[in-house]
């Protein structure tokens, strides 16, 4: 199922996440510990976890290339024979580069007769340019799969569709005259009318950059007499709205954005277990300091006592690794 993406290249990560590239790093001894971990009967996770969540995508990638070349097998179905439940879909997240993972959860959400529109609010509405293009490439790689197009065209929501476009301006410029004609027409496009016109918003909204748009939020306050949020809030229900809300909110602070869908994840009642992966798979090499430190500064409490509290088992200590302590 993965071997047509396994040539994706990983995308440029920052510095500011959990996991970092481990020292001495030597995937002859990696691959050991893993096959000593699934030999006999039952499963020693522990050592899975210590191993996985203390290497970096691309280490993780070597592991996998060596394992191929010397056991002649795929460590990732090897793992998936012997794990289960949210255990291993962490695992497998983490076996795969940033793009690749990106794809995979996408597809997962639109296939089938329902969307998962959660994934495509978490990946769409916070990646760059650079990545949704690779994303596109890792698309058109599967063609084989039988997936190739249903991202870009008709199994993806409409309200989704600009985004695959990868348009938008990613200068620092900013126009003070176009954002308050942006804001203008934003405001008639929604609080002036009978009904929202939902493209005048994500024209907006998916291709300016965003210093630009900060200057139009701040504007449409002054048109309206609202912040832009309560705005979509008043104009719009359901996913519409909650796309929206992505938007601006990873527009002005990326990482809060993060802080509260995992937040959300948890808080109340059950767990929102594919939220909860996604974002702690997919931030850990780029921003989970940040996201940590948004998360307690919003809520009050860490996000290491959390995830402590929600969940349990292998799958708590796995992510309780990928959240890189209490503080």
């Amino acid at each position: 199922m993965y071997g047509c993406w396994e040539h994706v290249l990983p995308l440029q990560l920052g510095s500011r996440g959990t996991i970092t590239e481990a020292a001495g790093f030597n995937p002859d001894a990696d691959i050991h510990k893993l096959r000593e971990a699934m030999k006999g009967v039952g499963t020693n996770e522990a050592v899975i976890t210590e191993v996985l969540t203390r290497r970096t995508i691309a280490q993780r990638q070597r592991i996998k290339e060596v394992y191929k070349q010397t056991i002649g097998k795929n460590l990732l179905d090897d793992l998936k024979s012997e794990l289960s439940g949210n255990f291993e879909k962490v695992v497998v997240g983490l076996l795969m580069t940033a793009p690749v993972y990106d794809a995979y959860e996408l597809r997962n959400a639109i296939k089938g007769a329902g969307t998962e529109e959660a994934c495509l609010i978490d990946i769409l509405a916070s990646r760059t340019n650079a990545e949704i293009k690779t994303i596109n490439e890792v698309y058109r790689k599967g063609a084989s799969l039988s997936f190739a197009g249903m991202f870009r065209y008709h199994k993806l929501p409409r309200n989704y569709r600009l985004f695959t476009n990868a348009g938008r301006d990613e200068s620092d410029s900013v126009n003070e005259a176009l954002a308050m004609q942006d804001a203008k027409e934003i405001y008639e496009a929604g609080e002036a009318r009978w009904g929202t016109d939902e493209v005048k918003f994500l024209t907006v909204l998916c291709v300016r950059n965003r210093k630009h748009l900060l200057r139009v939020f701040d504007d449409y306050k002054k048109v309206s007499g609202r912040d832009i949020e309560d705005s979509i809030k008043r104009e719009m229900s359901g996913s519409l709205e909650e796309v929206f809300l992505a938007i601006v909110k990873c527009i002005r602070n990326k990482t809060e954005f993060f802080a509260e869908r995992l937040y959300k994840s948890m808080k109340g009642l059950g767990t929102t277990d594919s939220i909860l992966i996604r974002i702690m798979v997919s931030r850990a090499e780029i921003d989970m300091q940040d996201i940590k430190a948004a998360f307690l500064k919003l809520y009050g409490k860490t996000l290491h006592s959390f995830i402590k509290g929600d969940t349990s088992g292998d799958y708590r200590k796995i992510l309780l690794e990928l959240c890189g302590g209490e503080k």
